[in-house]
Parts: C-alpha cells; sequence; structure tokens
C-alpha cells in the first residue's frame, strides 16, 4: 500500500511535465486522481491509461481553470468520479504564453496571464476547500521566478506566482484550523516543455552550469516533493513556499 492509499487527489494541469508526474507519482502511491486539462487532451488520456495500467483509479475533466463555471463543473465531474470528499488538491495549471516587454504587455495579454496562474489557484481552492476537511492538503505551484523576477520578459508570469506564494501563507493561516495544510513549491529549471518552448539554450545551459548541481531538475524529482508534501509524513509543514531548484536561489 502506498502512502496515499484511497485518498482522493485533483491535479489541475495534470497532463503534460510537471503535472503529469504529480498525477503518476500521487497515483502509484495509492491515491484516485483527477487528471484536469484543457487544451492537451491527448496527454490526459495518456496520463489517466498509464495510471489504469499500474491498477490506479483516475479519470480525465477537460476545465479553463481560469473560468469560473469550468471550475464548478470540475468539481461536479470529480464528485461523480470519487464521491464528495477530496483529500489533495494540486493547483499546478499555468503557462508563460510568451516573453514581453512592458511596452508589449496589454489587458488581455495580462488578463490571460493573471488568469490561468493566480485567479485559477484562488477561485480552484474557493471551489473545492468545503469538500476538504481535516488531514487534507493543498499544493500550489508558485515558482523561483516568484522570488528574483525571472527571466526577460516574464515581469506578469513571475508577479503571478509572487500573488500565489503571497496567497499560500494566507490560505495556510486561515485553513489551518479546519485541519487544511497548504504549501506551494517553487521550481527552477526543470527540464520540460515550458523552456523547450520559452528558454533559448544557450541560456538553460548558463543556468545549469551555475546551479550547485550543475543541471536542470526533473519534473519527478518536483513530483516526488509534492506526493511528501501531502502526506501524513509532513503533518506539520504549513504555510511554506519551498525551494526546488539545485541550490540556484534559498528562500
Amino acid at each position: 500500500m502506498g502512502k496515499l492509499e484511497g485518498k482522493v487527489a485533483v491535479v489541475t494541469g495534470g497532463s503534460r511535465d510537471i503535472g503529469r508526474a504529480i498525477s503518476l507519482k500521487l497515483a502509484k502511491e495509492g491515491a484516485k486522481v483527477v487528471v484536469n486539462y484543457y487544451n492537451s487532451e491527448s496527454g490526459a488520456r495518456e496520463t489517466v491509461d498509464e495510471i489504469k495500467s499500474l491498477g490506479g483509479q483516475a479519470v480525465a475533466v477537460k476545465a479553463d481553470v481560469s473560468k469560473l463555471a469550468d471550475i464548478q463543473n470540475l468539481k461536479s465531474k470529480t464528485v461523480e468520479a470519487f464521491g464528495d470528499k477530496v483529500d489533495i488538491l494540486v493547483n499546478n495549471a499555468g503557462g508563460l504564453f510568451a516573453r514581453k516587454t512592458l511596452q508589449e504587455l496589454d489587458e488581455s495579454f495580462y488578463d490571460l496571464v493573471m488568469g490561468v496562474n493566480f485567479k485559477s489557484t484562488v477561485f480552484v481552492m474557493q471551489a473545492f476547500e468545503p469538500l476538504m476537511g481535516k488531514g487534507t492538503s493543498i499544493v500550489n505551484m508558485s515558482s523561483q521566478a516568484a522570488r528574483d523576477g525571472g527571466g526577460g520578459g516574464s515581469s506578469l508570469y513571475s508577479s503571478s506566482k509572487g500573488a500565489v506564494t503571497t496567497f499560500t501563507r494566507a490560505m495556510a493561516k486561515e485553513l489551518g484550523p479546519k485541519g487544511i495544510r497548504v504549501n506551494a513549491v517553487c521550481p527552477g529549471l526543470i527540464g520540460t516543455k515550458f523552456h523547450d518552448d520559452f528558454t533559448k539554450d544557450d541560456i538553460r545551459a548558463k543556468v545549469a552550469g551555475a546551479t550547485p548541481l550543475r543541471r536542470e531538475g526533473g519534473a519527478e524529482e518536483v513530483a516526488d516533493l509534492v506526493a511528501y508534501l501531502v502526506s501524513d509524513e509532513a503533518s506539520f509543514i504549513a504555510g511554506n513556499n519551498i525551494d526546488i531548484n539545485g541550490g540556484l536561489a534559498f528562500s
């Protein structure tokens, strides 16, 4: 039996990269997993199929978690699949979308970035909190960018992740008395499609070379940290934004 046996987990953006790794890890530890996706239907189906091939239980649910109506549909589909109690919520959905300078920003791009990265975190937590109680756990996805402002052209992304960081602390105080632990993880350079799309190879090599461990991290390493944080082994950890960046930046 895994350390999450019998628990129900919801992972937003759970179909690829770090979200996929988290979904698989939680399932391997025994959790029943709701794999949320928006654009990556094939990735979500593959993730669910892999979980089932391992003997686990999972469903894929499409929802744009920056839209409140979609969030309510995600909640309804979760209850339909696994009942009205959620033990684990991982707010992983997010994106950079493009690198833009201050003068290139416009209102629609602001709404897109802040909606997917921060608004989603707020309102997914609002929707699922009534299904959670003593002994449950929420993990939000922040970023090293929240600490250092991010790379060039990522001002809104890093600011949205800074908001996630602060909201995590606030919710740890608000939800802690109900027995709900809230934490966040702050990945540095992790080898995923995110950086394949938005970070040049020479920059990646430079950052990896400046990291004390001299490499990029892996999505599975982030998933391992998340699985620990939502387990009973981390039962007195709350309100933390935990770095996972190979020692490149410190709290």
